[in-house]
């Protein structure tokens, strides 16, 4: 049950994560701003639409991003300046042990990771999306499909291939589409064209040809036609921009469009894992960086606690390099996506059981 020094310490611990993280935020979106100067000048979006669809969008983004080095930045803030003041002398002297000082941190950060996660499963992909679009419309170039010779699964014994695919007209050239069983060619569907026809949100076979085998009897029927109607569990979206898609999809549908990736057979899954992960991780990793905030800095020194809060800057800055180096890796497929987002929290609480074990207290 927290006491009255516990209360005392979260107050302090939440407001100044709160100022920190808001200082950060606005300071990268000022520079972000000067950075995107030019193409705002170029494509007009309007100070109004800027402000609502892009950089308050971009806040929440920005508040998540930087939620590790804010929190461990707000415990080494708090716990020096209760250490030059000698408070923690003073709740140490009262038999309150070193652990036991650490609850309404972890306490503190706890309340955090929990309130991000839900933010960053439900929340912020939402204000993600709007500032994609807002990028997609007004910073970026306009999109075109280049891809080549595109194999998927779209049913567990359906496989599509199409050589190319035009997203300007939403039609997709050299169709083919085979139906196997048991490594058996069951029907093989051919077309020229395949047409997306938005008023039915179904497509249309051009010059297409069917044919299909009768296993048991051996036997072959061959159709063609000029235009055919079908469904497939295939969209035009699925052709669409896909840059940063991972991180518009809340939660739930993040799971199931990986699992539809999975499904098909994709090459493209590490983005979306990692994604899945971090959404995970993120809470541990608030509690792993505020102990060994409290570690480094609840001692005090002659020198003041300038140098504490130094360090302290430093160990949040080599944390967030190694988790965008192993992010980095992990999209490259040098490293499982799973190990790759848990590496960082294992790596630092090896450091934090170092820490525990030598720094004086």
């Amino acid at each position: 049950m927290l006491k009255l020094i516990d209360w005392y310490i979260l107050r302090k611990f939440l407001t100044t994560f709160l100022f920190v993280v808001l200082v950060l935020t606005v300071v990268i979106c000022v520079i972000d701003f000067v950075e995107k100067n030019d193409d705002f000048i170029h494509s007009k979006p309007g100070f109004v639409r800027m402000m609502r669809d892009y950089f308050l969008n971009l806040a929440p983004y920005f508040i998540n991003l930087l939620s590790p080095i804010t929190v461990f930045i707000a415990t080494v803030i708090v716990t020096a300046q209760l250490a030059t003041r000698t408070e923690i002398i003073a709740i140490l002297s009262a038999g309150v042990s070193f652990r036991r000082l650490w609850v309404p941190y972890v306490a503190g950060a706890t309340i955090v990771g929990i309130s991000l996660f839900l933010l960053n499963s439900y929340v912020i992909p939402r204000a993600n999306r709007k500032r994609v679009e807002f990028e997609m419309k007004y910073i970026k170039n306009p999109f075109t499909f280049e891809g080549r010779n595109i194999h998927m699964k779209v049913a567990p014994e359906v496989y599509a291939y199409l050589e190319s695919y035009s997203n300007t007209l939403n039609t997709g050239y050299r169709f083919t589409l085979e139906t196997i069983r048991d490594r058996k060619l069951l029907v093989k569907t051919r077309a020229e064209r395949l047409v997306w026809q938005p008023e039915r949100k179904n497509w249309r076979l051009e010059d297409y040809s069917i044919r299909r085998f009768d296993l048991a009897t051996g036997a072959e029927t061959f159709t063609i036609g000029g235009v055919l109607d079908t469904t497939l569990r295939l969209s035009p979206a699925d052709f669409d921009n896909d840059y940063l898609r991972y991180e518009t999809l809340t939660t739930p549908e993040l799971n199931s469009y990986l699992a539809e990736l999975v499904m098909r057979g994709a090459d493209n899954t590490a983005p979306y894992q990692i994604e899945k992960y971090l959404r995970v991780t993120y809470p541990f990793a608030m509690v792993i960086l505020t102990i060994i905030g409290v570690i480094m800095t609840a001692r005090k020194t002659r020198e003041g606690p300038g140098l504490q809060i130094a360090i302290g800057f430093a160990l949040a800055f080599i944390y967030i390099i190694f988790f965008i180096m192993s992010r980095s890796i992990a999209q490259a497929g040098s490293i499982d996506p799973l190990l790759a987002c848990w590496l960082p929290n294992l790596v630092f609480s090896a450091i934090g059981v170092f820490l525990y074990k030598t720094v004086p207290r």
